[in-house]
């Protein structure tokens, strides 16, 4: 099974108030390559989130995002400090006798000053954190590669339906060829016949030679082996693939051989039907590298 370097997963965790989105987004890259954006409180755990996101892919361009939910926090306290209080409270004092000031400080202004009452939230343990990130971050991998898995079957059926297509092609264009070449032949024969008819002349062995070279140059029957060949390979490859096993540049290769022949049976055909043809052989095989880019 095949599978599609287009994915998306999500999954989330809440860890001592505080909640947490993991979301996974995956496209096609010729290599292996995660990124990760974090926030501060989880630097120490992005090691660990990175091997367990890359576990399940083969290949792509993986990126993490992992985030704090608004209106969630880690629970918290508020603390006192009652000596600097008193400190405030017994200099409000001084300066009211010293300068005949009226009124007190309330209770109200002194909460106000800076360092009598501070917020204190209660700290997460990292191996606490790390496990719970861990946890969701694995939950979307994996919803990622199942998307992946679904996308892939896709593609595999359209890649299918169009090998079925290049291997009518390729059957079309044997059929057309063996008639050019014995084409190419007659013609030659009827040159030969005029010129004799005109000198009183024939050289048999030339015209021979003349005639194998001619069928030489249109012969391109090691070309369709070839391309049947590799369009049995393409099939092998899409049956033997199995998920977490990167096929893609393989195919991508088979694909490049198919190209190269396609183009040299171009070049040899010489005939306005072969040429049709392999223009329709040429546009089925670059639907098909439309696809294999996003393969696994």
């Amino acid at each position: 099974m095949i599978q599609s370097m287009t994915g998306f997963g999500r999954a989330t965790c809440e860890v001592q108030g505080l909640s947490f989105a993991v979301e996974v987004r995956t496209v096609n890259h010729r290599h292996l390559d995660v990124s990760l954006r974090a926030p501060r409180l989880a630097a120490a755990a992005e090691p660990a989130l990175r091997k367990r996101v890359a576990s399940c892919f083969g290949r792509g361009k993986v990126e993490v995002g992992i985030s704090v939910q608004a209106g969630t926090g880690a629970a918290a306290s508020v603390e006192l400090d009652a000596d600097l209080a008193g400190a405030y409270v017994g200099f409000a004092e001084q300066l009211r006798r010293e300068h005949g000031l009226e009124g007190a400080l309330g209770p109200a202004e002194l909460l106000q000053l800076p360092g009598v009452a501070r917020l204190v939230e209660e700290s997460i343990p990292e191996e606490t954190l790390e496990a719970a990130l861990l946890d969701a971050a694995g939950r979307a991998a994996e919803a990622a590669r199942a998307m992946r898995e679904v996308e892939g079957q896709a593609l595999e059926r359209e890649l299918r339906g169009r090998l079925e297509s290049v291997s009518g092609l390729v059957d079309a264009l044997e059929s057309r060829t063996e008639g050019v070449v014995e084409a190419a032949r007659e013609r030659l024969r009827k040159r030969a016949e005029q010129l004799k008819s005109e000198t009183g002349l024939l050289d048999e062995a030339r015209l021979h030679q003349e005639v194998v070279i001619a069928a030489d140059k249109l012969d391109v029957n090691e070309e369709l082996v070839r391309l049947r060949s590799h369009v049995e390979q393409y099939h092998a490859s899409l049956d033997g693939a199995e998920a977490g096993t990167p096929v893609g540049r393989r195919l991508d290769f088979l694909l490049q051989e198919l190209v190269r022949e396609a183009n040299t049976v171009g070049s040899k055909g010489n005939d306005a039907d072969v040429a049709h043809l392999v223009v329709d052989l040429k546009t089925e095989l670059e639907r098909m590298r439309e696809q294999v880019q996003n393969i696994e």
